[in-house]
């Protein structure tokens, strides 16, 4: 293995991956399983493509089945699992205008985005220290962690909230062995887009302002997974990488 490849290997490490079923998640166990990693893929539904996809790879895929919009006792849901990559991707998003957003679809959207993540996010770190893990914890993050947006007051404040205990875990977590950072993705082709991407005078608009010229994919996001979680980004935490297509530098 030359020099360049060991810096990207994942060869005997596993990934967990909370919504793994489309997109984003399943683009990152792809992504993950084709350097190496075996993944654990953790949602309220079945995974069966992502699964296949991954053992196409040649990786092992577990499939944990677990509502995030509960509260869960993920140290019990973990138990005997030994994880050295988090991914904490699911998400969902609820549009209102501002004066009329109703409180559960607040609560709703805050508990999946925000509180999930970090309650998954303790207990997997408690594996990694106790297992004496090299880990990584990679959080998806929004370029509403740095705009306010419209019509998403609960998804702006989970997306700011989830930027915000990046960096707090990362200091506390940075010499037990474990690299904490977060991606901000850019307008993707993903589910939670489709409402924007079906509506013509919203998608150019959006698509205006994108200096690539075109909307991400999914593969855009997880090749920059890829990277934090591999031996090359070893000196990287508490960082957050805009995959935006140039959006925040407009």
């Amino acid at each position: 293995m030359n020099t360049l490849d060991s810096l990207f290997d994942l060869s005997g490490k596993t990934a967990l991956i909370t919504g793994a079923r489309t997109g984003i998640g399943q683009a990152a166990a792809v992504a993950l399983a084709d350097y190496g990693c075996d993944i654990i893929g953790l949602g309220s539904t079945a995974m069966s493509e992502t699964a296949d996809l991954v053992r196409k790879s040649g990786r092992g895929f577990t499939e944990l089945l677990c509502d995030l919009s509960i509260d869960n006792d993920y140290d019990t849901l973990l138990e005997g699992l030994e994880v050295d990559i988090l991914i904490n991707n699911a998400g969902q998003i609820r549009r209102d205008n501002l004066l009329e957003f109703d409180r559960v679809d607040w609560d709703d959207v805050l508990q999946i985005n925000l509180t999930s993540a970090f309650r998954l996010s303790q207990s997997v770190a408690r594996l990694m220290i106790a297992s004496k893990r090299n880990g990584r914890i990679v959080n998806i993050a929004s370029l509403l962690s740095f705009q306010g947006g419209i019509r998403v007051a609960s998804y702006t404040a989970a997306k700011h909230g989830l930027l915000g205990i990046t960096r707090a875990m990362s200091n506390e977590l940075a010499d037990k062995g474990i690299t904490v950072n977060a991606i901000a993705p850019g307008y993707i082709e993903t589910d939670n887009t489709l409402d924007l991407r079906n509506d013509p005078e919203r998608y150019n608009e959006i698509l205006s302002r994108i200096p690539v010229g075109r909307w991400g994919k999914p593969t855009d996001i997880s090749s920059t997974i890829v990277y934090l979680c591999s031996p090359a980004s070893g000196f990287v935490t508490g960082s957050c990488i805009s995959v935006d297509g140039g959006w925040l530098a407009r």
